[in-house]
């Protein structure tokens, strides 16, 4: 539980947390940084770690003069690139061995087959969608790569989400982050950007549950 509320007051609270970050380490933030952007696109067991959140509060740092702005865009966005990459090949390094069970329902061969067709019809427009979804961000290359979606297919669009998402929160922080409204409600804000994130989600799984 402790865990769980600190974790809460890092995520609401994260333009504190990461101006401290900035006068405590440095440049090394940018580490900090490229780290985290990168465990929550790469590795399927950190699907929680703040990635909308933390890309509009960077930029809004990088506004006040904390972090450069394109130093910073150009390292989240290799970040992006290199973590989607990682988790495509995680999981079609994995793929093979976690679908060998026929009679298992959550492990069925069939399910991988099924998961190949939708990325060979829809996997440019959902890897680059994706981005902008939480969780599903994490797993979409993971899917991707167990689906043995191809490779030089994936990669442009990989790329171009990349770009898209780290770019456009980024500059979005820059230019709205520091309006004095906004700043003094960012936390409102944040709380906001987390809820759009993940309201996708909750209508498809309440429509799912409907039906």
């Amino acid at each position: 539980m402790e865990l769980l509320t600190a974790f809460v007051d890092l995520v609401l609270h994260l333009d504190k947390h990461l101006l401290l970050l900035v006068q405590e380490h440095g440049s090394w933030v940018y580490l900090i940084l490229f780290l985290i952007i990168f465990c929550e696109t790469g590795l399927v067991v950190t699907p929680f770690l703040p990635g909308d959140s933390l890309l509009f509060v960077a930029g809004a740092l990088t506004a006040t003069g904390a972090m450069e702005l394109q130093v910073l865009a150009s390292l989240l966005i290799v970040a992006s690139f290199m973590g989607d990459n990682t988790n495509y090949w995680i999981g079609r390094y994995v793929g093979p061995k976690v679908f060998s069970r026929e009679r298992s329902r959550l492990l069925n061969p069939k399910h991988l087959e099924l998961t190949h067709r939708f990325y060979e019809k829809h996997g440019g427009k959902a890897i680059i969608l994706a981005r902008f979804f939480p969780i599903i961000r994490t797993f979409a290359p993971f899917v991707a790569g167990i689906g043995r979606m191809d490779y030089r297919h994936f990669l442009p669009y990989s790329l171009a989400g990349g770009i898209a998402w780290v770019g456009s929160l980024l500059l979005a922080g820059y230019f709205f982050g520091n309006i004095p409204f906004i700043k003094q409600n960012l936390t409102l804000v944040i709380f906001g950007i987390v809820l759009l994130s993940i309201l996708p989600g909750i209508i498809g799984y309440l429509r799912h549950r409907t039906q």
